[in-house]
């Protein structure tokens, strides 16, 4: 893989239709966010429509489809009725996560090898309407294979517990995660599968992962949307990119 090829930021619009919800109404306006996002330099924009509606709802994602000029990755359970949106809508990607009503956010990754013959029927009829398909996973050589086996293109890797120890200075943990998630990029990049990593990165978190030559996305959500109200939106997402591309040159450099 050439390292002159740019890390691609998707930024997650989650947590400001959380902020809407919590008081009802029209604002904050999750698509306003969205182009905001664009302006500054994302190269996409992630939504999670959960099955419970806590955030984002039915009616931004029919406003995201129509207004944006990236693509939308669209996250979603592999149920049925979440199957019979993404197929009316044919969003640029679809990223299967698991989803339990109780937990506050995503908790870990799928258990592909346990679900693999009914993923695998899931995601047939997705990436026939042209979804580039993708799963998210902890990083575990097992799902990988499992993941590739299915027929997805794509596997985003669960960097939580990299980010958890590292804000709680559980450094040796810390390390091991993260050489996990170098490893399993490497080997998810040998089966051909195209590699991402989110969820929890932070400014502090994301150069080591920006350094790893196989991936070629990382979606950033929840801080993002934090750091905004300090910075603003567009300044946030700005530093995210300014890192990740400075650790991208220096990678180039040294390589």
């Amino acid at each position: 893989m050439s390292l002159s090829e740019k890390l691609r930021l998707g930024v997650n619009i989650d947590h400001v239709a959380t902020v809407r919800n919590a008081r009802g109404g029209d604002t904050p306006d999750p698509l306003r966010a969205a182009k905001l996002a664009e302006e500054a330099g994302a190269d996409g924009i992630t939504a999670h429509l959960r099955e419970d509606r806590r955030h984002i709802s039915d009616a931004d994602i029919d406003r995201l489809m129509d207004a944006l000029s990236v693509p939308l990755n669209f996250e979603m359970a592999a149920t049925d009725e979440m199957q019979k949106i993404a197929l009316r809508h044919k969003p640029h990607a679809v990223c299967i996560v698991p989803e339990k009503r109780e937990e506050r956010t995503t908790e870990g990754g799928l258990e592909v090898a346990r679900e693999e013959n009914k993923l695998a029927h899931f995601i047939a009829p997705l990436r026939e309407v042209g979804c580039r398909v993708s799963i998210f996973i902890a990083a575990d050589k097992r799902q990988i294979e499992a993941a590739h086996r299915i027929g997805a293109q794509v596997i985003e890797l669960h960097s939580g517990a990299y980010c958890d120890a590292h804000h709680e200075g559980r450094l040796d943990d810390r390390d091991r995660e993260l050489e996990a998630l170098r490893e399993m990029s490497r080997f998810g990049h040998s089966l051909g599968l195209e590699v991402h990593v989110g969820h929890g990165l932070t400014y502090d978190t994301v150069k080591p992962v920006a350094a790893f030559p196989e991936v070629r996305e990382l979606n950033i959500g929840h801080f993002i949307i934090g750091e905004a109200i300090f910075r603003g939106l567009q300044p946030a997402i700005a530093e995210m990119r300014r890192l990740m591309d400075e650790e991208r040159a220096e990678l180039k450099a040294a390589g």
